[in-house]
């Protein structure tokens, strides 16, 4: 597999530190509200990216963290006169209902940055007493200066970055690129004691301190979006390596941004929407869908549109595997036929697209196409003379692939079937009884319903528009 590496600019093999197995963490939300779409990109990537590993035969251990130590959520313990904790633990639920609806599988570890404080007071002591940190009154700077290899992720220099940096006055950091690693408590705010007194971490330690607990030192992928490889990658970075003088990770692999009706997304312009805000009119499912039909590292647009047409796209799927199950449960022959081994002996050809697609950097984008294609031809090729065996064997391919991507996992919601089996038994007795103005009020309430009637020799069928 390739993977493109942000540190390098380039495809490189992927070649893992530990043969067969993958160390892998990707940087999680900030939980105070409901995540945003443009969080939804990197969660579903990652997870893309996770499950196509495990496809292939790696072990992944995967770390995806909550931040719950956080100016926005203090500030928004105070809007609803709770605690910090009530506040986080509160989204934490709400995160995992809005992931769960866009297919995505919990991490190996979801670590909260309240539970890794005495690794985080570790790590900071570690760069304090190596010269790469110092104390200003109970809150700790990581010094830019002093770690030579600094903006090697964002292909900036330290002369640069300090010439367009802001200047404050009043500002006690010793250049304006240093960094806070630890913060002196407010009142009010919660804090945790530390050999600098009270206080709480700074936002970037975290992630360095998460990683290092649960995967170690030196880690085969870290991901995130775009807008984080500067300042936050930057800075893990500083911290991770500059604390144990060895790589941090060997692969950064960052997903492009998402603009709203082709403008960045903002709450200043109206266009900034929860994945919560988008339950309200799609299923996440179109969502997830809509965002693998791109190529990770390309921005995309969204809109109504483009949503529009994921959810034909989804529905494409689930037209094909609803298909087959018919087939398989109506089908009386059970052995192929000749001209069925034959096509049959053909069918691997859409997982060698499959793979080789995903090979290339995750091209999924690419890999959705060879599961249409795989569709095209089942459509084309499978009938109701079709054998169990061959229709069986297409649709476990279907199921293979499309599992890895998380698409079109869903069985046939029963009480809807029943509910349409139910009106097309009314339907019939309507017609038997002459009476096609119910006949046809039936099937335009279906049709309304998004249901597609097909008169065939073997009866009525029935799909989802």
């Amino acid at each position: 597999m390739k993977l493109y590496n942000t540190l390098t600019q380039k495809k490189e093999e992927f070649v893992p530190i530990e043969p067969g197995k993958v160390r892998m963490y990707s940087c999680g939300p900030t939980v105070y509200n409901y995540f945003h779409i443009g969080n939804a990109r990197p969660f579903i990537v990652f997870d893309v990216l996770r499950r196509f590993l495990e496809y292939t035969g790696y072990d992944v251990t995967f770390v995806q963290n909550f931040t719950d130590v956080d100016d926005k959520i203090i500030n928004r313990s105070h809007e609803e006169g709770i605690s910090a904790k009530a506040v986080a633990d509160k989204y934490i639920a709400e995160y995992f209902k809005d992931a769960d609806a866009l297919g995505i599988h919990r991490a190996s570890v979801h670590p909260r940055v309240s539970d890794t404080i005495p690794e985080i007071i570790t790590m900071v002591k570690t760069l304090e007493d190596k010269g790469l940190a110092y104390n200003v009154d109970g809150n700790v700077y990581y010094q830019v200066e002093n770690f030579p290899q600094y903006g090697k992720l964002s292909g900036q220099n330290i002369d640069d970055l300090e010439a367009g940096a802001r200047i404050d006055v009043n500002d006690e950091k010793r250049s304006p690129l240093d960094f806070a690693l630890w913060k002196k408590a407010k009142p009010g705010e919660p804090f945790w004691e530390s050999p600098w007194g009270k206080g709480r971490p700074g936002w970037h330690i975290e992630c360095s301190a998460m990683s290092r607990k649960f995967l170690g030192e030196t880690i085969d992928i870290h991901g995130g979006g775009q807008d984080l490889i500067f300042p936050h990658h930057e800075n893990e970075i500083a911290q991770s390596e500059g604390s144990c003088g060895c790589p941090f990770a060997h692969y950064w692999v960052h997903n492009g941004y998402i603009n709203i009706n082709n403008e960045k997304m903002s709450k200043s312009k109206g266009n900034f929407f929860t994945v919560r805000d988008i339950a309200k009119h799609y299923d996440l499912e179109v969502v997830r869908m809509f965002m693998l039909m791109a190529h990770y590292r390309s921005p995309v647009n969204f809109s109504d549109a483009l949503l529009g047409q994921a959810q034909n796209a989804l529905e494409r799927l689930y037209n094909a595997k609803y298909q087959m199950e018919y087939l398989i449960d109506h089908t009386a022959t059970t052995d192929p036929s000749p001209q069925e081994s034959a096509w049959l002996q053909d069918l691997p050809k859409f997982k060698d697209q499959f793979i080789t697609a995903m090979n290339d950097d995750l091209n999924t984008a690419d890999g959705i196409s060879a599961i249409f294609e795989l569709v095209r031809s089942a459509n084309s090729f499978l009938n109701d003379a079709s054998s169990k065996v061959c229709v069986q064997t297409t649709l476990d391919l279907f199921n293979e692939l499309t599992g890895v991507i998380g698409l079109a996992q869903k069985e046939k919601q029963d009480d809807l079937a029943a509910e349409v089996e139910a009106l097309i038994q009314k339907r019939l007795e309507a017609r038997k009884a002459k009476d096609f103005k119910l006949a046809d009020a039936i099937r335009d309430d279906l049709l309304n319903r998004g249901i597609i009637l097909e008169d065939t020799r073997e009866g009525v069928k029935w799909k989802k528009a």
